[in-house]
């Protein structure tokens, strides 16, 4: 069974995420910045989503964290939550 370790910030709108991206890209700290900005409740955790399964996020997310390469921010992905930015930390 597959599984990765991920972490993601939540934001309402695709400009606020590609401002974050930008910063991240700048080198500002992901888990300061999820603390400040991002609505998800994993906020207070840094955005760390810890342990995942296929399945356990919406579709958009799961493809994300299952398919793309990690260490790297992806995002703005859509969801009907809003716009996440996703790092996958490992995957096995």
């Amino acid at each position: 069974m597959a599984k990765a370790l991920a972490r993601h910030i939540l934001v309402k709108t695709e400009a606020e995420a590609e401002q974050l991206k930008k910063r991240l890209a700048n080198g500002e700290d992901f888990a300061v910045l999820a603390k400040k900005h991002s609505i998800c409740p994993s906020a207070k955790r840094g955005g760390d989503l810890g342990e995942v399964r296929p399945g356990q996020m919406v579709r958009v997310i799961d493809q994300v964290i299952f398919k793309k390469p990690v260490r790297v921010v992806h995002g703005p992905v859509k969801s009907q939550f809003g716009y996440h930015l996703v790092q996958v930390f490992f995957r096995e």
